[in-house]
């Protein structure tokens, strides 16, 4: 079915899409795509597809194995839900309803669309945000890490992550938040609206993520040293590790993130509209975090790379599996 749009005659040219064709001054969705439309939904059809796999896999893995039933870890399988559910439904809806759709139209779908959106990323942000403050207290607080670290904490975590994640979504959606360029009273509910999404969206999660993995950084260097005393020569090694370490988590999510949230958190008082590619690609870019997260947070380590091999051999259907020693 042919999605019609009118578009302004002064805009025609800063709004170009490879999947829309223009007759006079209307965009309609091409009857017959162009190669470059046909292979961006191939090359977004297949991340959807790398970005359930891989977090059904760390579901899996959590669920099926003992070994791996640990506060940590359910903080991971979280983290995985939220990511899947990304891919299935956020995927899917902004491969079909794309920003240009929505940029113009604020259908139903479209606020289907975006309270997913807004939602599931939430919670894939804010779940990042509970794994830092685990791992601050496993790293930092060893001796108390179980103690303050329990099953029910960790679950209050869980339930808080997403019940905020489900205000937010649900709140910016009936506070009409979009991404478009607006006028006179219009300017001071879109500010209102955009900056306090972003600000508990983004912001605050990343302010607390930077600040603790710089104490994890800086408690474990003083490790290090200490290590360093014991054992000459083999200090360059850990450090190196820690560091890669740090820098891939923190670094991969600013990479993804920070574009969309420092474009949109200026959106209002710029005085054209930001290109729709611009915002398209950098939407894209926060949704492919999503297909990272399972290789950040869970290849890294052996006994989960193990759990896959069993997971994508078969050889969890054979009995006795759920006990398997994965280290």
């Amino acid at each position: 079915m042919e999605e019609e749009m009118t578009v302004n005659k002064t805009n025609v040219l800063d709004d170009i899409h490879p999947c829309y064709t223009l007759d006079n001054t209307t965009y309609i969705f091409a009857s017959h795509p162009s190669v470059a439309c046909l292979a961006l939904y191939v090359f977004l059809g297949f991340l959807s597809l790398c970005t359930v796999c891989g977090n059904l896999l760390v579901i899996i893995a959590v669920v099926c194995f003992r070994q791996l039933h640990s506060p940590t870890n359910y903080l991971i399988l979280s983290l995985a839900v939220a990511d899947l559910l990304v891919g299935i439904l956020v995927f899917p809806f902004s491969m079909s309803f794309t920003v240009f759709s929505c940029w113009h139209h604020e259908g139903l779908l479209c606020k289907i669309r975006g309270t997913f959106d807004v939602t599931l990323s939430t919670a894939s942000i804010l779940n990042l945000c509970c794994i830092s403050v685990d791992r601050y207290h496993a790293v930092c607080q060893p001796l108390t890490y179980r103690s303050k670290i329990s099953h029910r904490v960790v679950g209050a975590m869980v339930l808080l992550s997403w019940g905020l994640s489900a205000l937010i979504g649900i709140g910016v959606t009936v506070a009409g938040f979009n991404q478009g360029k607006c006028e006179g009273s219009c300017l001071m509910d879109a500010l209102i609206s955009t900056t306090l999404a972003c600000i508990f969206s983004f912001y605050i999660p990343v302010i607390i993520m930077l600040s603790i993995y710089l104490r994890i950084f800086l408690v474990a260097q003083r490790q290090v040293r200490v290590i360093h005393n014991s054992k000459p020569g083999g200090v360059s090694k850990m450090e190196r590790k820690a560091t890669k370490t740090l820098a891939t988590v923190m670094g991969v999510f600013i990479l993804c993130w920070t574009p969309y949230f420092v474009c949109i958190i200026f959106q209002p008082f710029t005085f054209r509209i930001t290109p729709v590619a611009v915002i398209e690609t950098l939407n894209w870019l926060t949704l492919s975090n999503s297909m990272l997260n399972p290789f950040i947070y869970a290849f890294f380590y052996s006994w989960f790379r193990t759990a896959f091999k069993l997971i994508m051999t078969g050889k969890i259907f054979q009995a006795s599996f759920a006990n398997t020693k994965l280290f």
